[in-house]
């Protein structure tokens, strides 16, 4: 198989499990992008840690990664701290368009087959004072393939002052089963000039107290022992009137005829959401193995 040239900005996995272990039959990037894969005790589960150079993104970079796993391979795709988008600057980079206020775009296309799972588990993305970042991840899985595909944003840099001071924050995750949408995420964060007859408020405003919002997409057989138990634990939910806002909340819907569901949080601190996906997720150590469950949440 030859390897395909790459563009700036992009980024190409393709692994498949030759019956013994995981082989990658391409692993490649062009900056802004690097990708790195370790090596782990089990040889059916893979890791590729997707990074940036200068540990950030900056206004006007966009990035596509095209994933494939294949023949009953397992993949975690990881990130080594949150992914930071700083803010817009006039000026051309090396993998951008010219604009005059760039927007930082980031897009990811994966293929699932048969047998084989992903597990989309990076630390979530942390927009700077006057971002601008659009990202769009689409999954196509097939029918007896496995997926947990987690989704999360944070508030900003709190300790310089920043709360949701970003310009616009725009994410979009589709999940689609053979030929079947499953599942369409969009969120949309940003200012708003014209609020019509309500009072005022800033984006700060409008999505206090929480600072860390996470979304959890899973599906497959190897998903079914977290959704189960995740189930149970919301119906056990009694629910009644509070003086103030909880530290943290969180909600279930059950997709596919209880074959997948999405979980959805929200907390004050991110630390506080890591802590709750760590033991909400904690089913799956024995589908990652612990080295790499615990790479993503200790």
């Amino acid at each position: 198989m030859s390897v395909r040239s790459i563009q700036p900005g992009h980024g190409r996995i393709v692994v498949r499990n030759d019956g013994f272990s995981n082989v990658f039959s391409e692993l490649s990037a062009a900056y802004p992008l690097k990708l790195l894969s370790p090596q782990l005790p089990s040889s059916n589960v893979s890791v590729v840690y997707m990074l940036s150079y200068g540990g950030g993104l900056v206004g006007g970079d966009q990035v596509q990664v095209d994933v494939e796993v294949l023949n009953g391979a397992r993949l975690a795709l990881l990130s080594q701290g949150s992914t930071k988008v700083f803010k817009t600057r006039p000026g051309r980079r090396l993998s951008a368009r010219t604009e005059t206020n760039p927007t930082t775009m980031q897009r990811l296309q994966v293929h699932v087959s048969a047998r084989s799972a992903l597990f989309l588990l990076p630390d979530p993305v942390t927009c700077f004072s006057a971002a601008r970042y659009h990202q769009t991840q689409v999954f196509r899985l097939a029918k007896d393939s496995s997926a947990v595909l987690l989704d999360w944003i944070t508030s900003g840099r709190k300790s310089l002052g920043e709360d949701w001071a970003f310009s616009r924050y725009y994410s979009v995750n589709e999940v689609w089963v053979d030929d079947q949408r499953i599942a369409r995420d969009a969120t949309l964060l940003e200012e708003r000039d014209d609020q019509g007859p309500l009072t005022p408020r800033t984006l700060a405003e409008t999505l206090a107290p929480y600072s860390c919002y996470a979304t959890v997409i899973m599906y497959g057989d190897l998903t079914q022992n977290t959704c189960c138990n995740l189930a149970a634990a919301y119906s056990a939910i009694t629910v009644f009137k509070q003086h103030a806002p909880p530290a943290l909340i969180w909600s279930l819907s059950a997709l596919c005829d209880g074959k997948g569901c999405i979980v959805r949080v929200a907390a004050k601190e991110t630390e506080d959401v890591k802590n709750w996906l760590g033991k909400a997720l904690v089913d799956l150590e024995g589908v990652l193995g612990v080295d790499v469950f615990r790479r993503t949440f200790s």
